[in-house]
């Protein structure tokens, strides 16, 4: 998928979005993953887009937050869960 249209902007990849809120559905922690944990850390920064699903869903490289490199963590994320804060050409 190319991009996704929100609240009238459209995204494509290498936009940057901020996390609103953690999804209401998520996996729950366990000993292996730590899915809410890593979506909680996300809320208030600001991520550029990677990529893009068939139903339009956002991937967001967000290994920062645990110190690591971007690349090392990756959420998907429904558009309306982020706001644009920068768009590029």
């Amino acid at each position: 998928m190319a991009g996704v249209v929100i609240r009238g902007f459209h995204l494509k990849v290498g936009d940057r979005v901020r996390v609103l809120q953690v999804p209401p559905v998520l996996p729950k922690d366990d000993d292996r993953l730590k899915t809410e944990s890593l979506f909680a850390l996300c809320v208030g920064r600001v991520f550029p887009i990677v990529g893009f699903n068939d139903v339009g869903w956002l991937e967001l490289e967000v290994g920062e937050v645990w110190d690591k490199i971007p690349c090392m963590d990756t959420i998907w994320i429904e558009p309306e869960f982020v706001e644009i804060v920068e768009t590029t050409n």
